[in-house]
């Protein structure tokens, strides 16, 4: 009996650790990071590729300018740009819009004025992108590590702290 008990608190404590894990954004088995792919315009930056990529840590945040969820992000994406940029972060917004207005790009980079916005912004007007990730969520994060491989994800808001110790576990990797 009591070999019983001890068994299945082991497996509480295991269920216990994996869903937070899972909550926490780590994924069970990392995918191939997809292309950035049907860009309309890229905006502080020529065009970016996954292999140009590779050998740096990657943060795509899916993002759209009246976003209140998306605006209330930026400005920890970006610090974390600003403080891990020469330690090889890459951040990548990519900017999707919701509405019709949104897909102006004069509206977005206007809007990348407003709120300081100086990493590489691909502006995916026709989805391509975002259905390229499955991507159904305004704001989305996805980390590549070094090898290409997108290795955790958060949607919505909050997990900064989590997000953060992301970045820097992968950027602590070797290549």
């Amino acid at each position: 009996m009591l070999s019983r008990l001890k068994t299945i608190a082991a497996l509480t404590v295991l269920a216990t650790a994996t869903s937070t894990a899972a909550s926490a954004g780590a994924l069970s088995k990392s995918v191939a990071a997809p292309e950035f792919t049907g860009v309309d315009k890229w905006l502080n930056s020529e065009p970016l590729t996954m292999q140009q990529l590779r050998g740096k840590v990657v943060l795509v945040d899916f993002w759209t300018y009246t976003c209140i969820n998306c605006i209330n992000t930026l400005p920890y994406v970006k610090s974390w740009y600003q403080k891990y940029k020469d330690q090889g972060l890459v951040v990548v917004g990519v900017h999707t819009p919701e509405y019709p207005f949104e897909r102006s790009t004069d509206n977005v980079k206007t809007a990348i004025k407003r709120f300081g916005i100086t990493y590489p912004v691909a502006q995916d007007n026709r989805y391509a992108t975002w259905s390229a990730y499955n991507n159904q969520y305004w704001p989305a994060f996805y980390l590549i590590d070094k090898k290409g491989q997108v290795v955790y994800t958060h949607f919505g808001e909050g997990q900064y702290a989590q997000t953060e110790a992301a970045i820097k576990n992968l950027l602590a990797q070797p290549q």
